[in-house]
């Protein structure tokens, strides 16, 4: 499953499939085979054709009338994925709707090929991570939005005034891959990357990313980023984090400018632990959360 705490409804793919389904790693869903099973019809509160079942959790805990949607048209980028869990404030995400029994924070750590991550919903170890408060927006509720103060390169902050950061909304986002950064934020740090790379000869750009170079990231010196929060919370970003290869040969700047909103992406969330302690309204970063 993808874990987005951008969404909030879980869904995943049921048989028979009506009119599409991607293809999956393991069996696709089938409702029939389940005994608690039970179509919402539209009249009921939770509405709009979701189903009702029982959520069994790896700890052996069960939780019936978990509400979800069982899709019979899956379209979009999902990967080889089952569906996708839904994680942000809205009363039918999976954290909503397990947070009474569990309580309402979660923590993940997104692995690299190299490592193995995490879900965890409920209790965490509180001493282990740096916070950051959640912060409120009226563009949605629904979602988790941040304040980003600074960002370093090779221990300088770049050259743009406080306001260029506060002056966008900023959400942390699992399900979105590249961050987004306010466009004078994003040239500056752009400018920066590049005259530490200067040695590497440029790429054209790749999609939305445009800070491109020969070669790929095992081969470049490059600099160390830090992303600095409200509170001074603080991701220490590794090569990894700044930068990904596109193909064989170019590897470009793993950043983009926002339009209307900022976003972290999973991209620099990548081997941090990430918890999202709704209940105290902070969110808190640890460096080497994955196995």
């Amino acid at each position: 499953m993808v874990v987005d705490t951008g969404s909030s409804l879980s869904w995943l793919q049921c048989s028979p499939c009506r009119i599409y389904c991607h293809d999956q790693v393991g069996p696709v869903f089938d409702p029939a085979a389940s005994a608690s099973y039970r179509p919402v019809s539209c009249s009921e509160s939770e509405c709009n054709s979701l189903d009702k079942d029982v959520l069994s959790l790896g700890s052996g805990q069960r939780f019936a009338g978990f509400v979800y949607g069982c899709g019979q048209d899956n379209e979009g980028l999902f990967g080889r994925s089952a569906g996708l869990i839904g994680l942000a404030r809205n009363k039918l995400s999976l954290l909503s709707q397990l947070a009474p029994s569990l309580g309402y924070s979660f923590s993940y750590c997104l692995s690299t090929a190299a490592s193995t991550g995490y879900l965890s919903i409920g209790s965490y170890n509180a001493g282990q991570f740096s916070y950051t408060p959640m912060q409120s927006s009226s563009l949605d509720n629904s979602l988790y939005f941040v304040r980003l103060t600074s960002i370093t390169v090779g221990g300088r902050g770049l050259p743009v005034s406080s306001s260029a950061f506060t002056g966008t909304p900023t959400i942390i986002d699992s399900g979105t891959v590249i961050t987004r950064l306010p466009s004078n934020v994003y040239a500056a740090l752009s400018s920066a990357i590049a005259a530490a790379l200067r040695e590497y000869p440029r790429q054209p750009a790749y999609s939305i990313l445009d800070t491109c170079f020969r070669g790929s990231l095992s081969r470049l010196a490059v600099p160390a980023v830090a992303m600095v929060f409200q509170g001074g919370a603080t991701l220490r970003l590794a090569p990894r984090n700044v930068m990904i290869d596109v193909d064989g040969s170019t590897t470009c700047l793993a950043f983009a400018p926002a339009r209307r909103v900022a976003i972290i992406g999973n991209k620099q969330q990548e081997t941090f632990s990430v918890v999202y302690d709704v209940g105290r309204s902070r969110i808190g970063f640890a460096a080497g959360g994955c196995g």
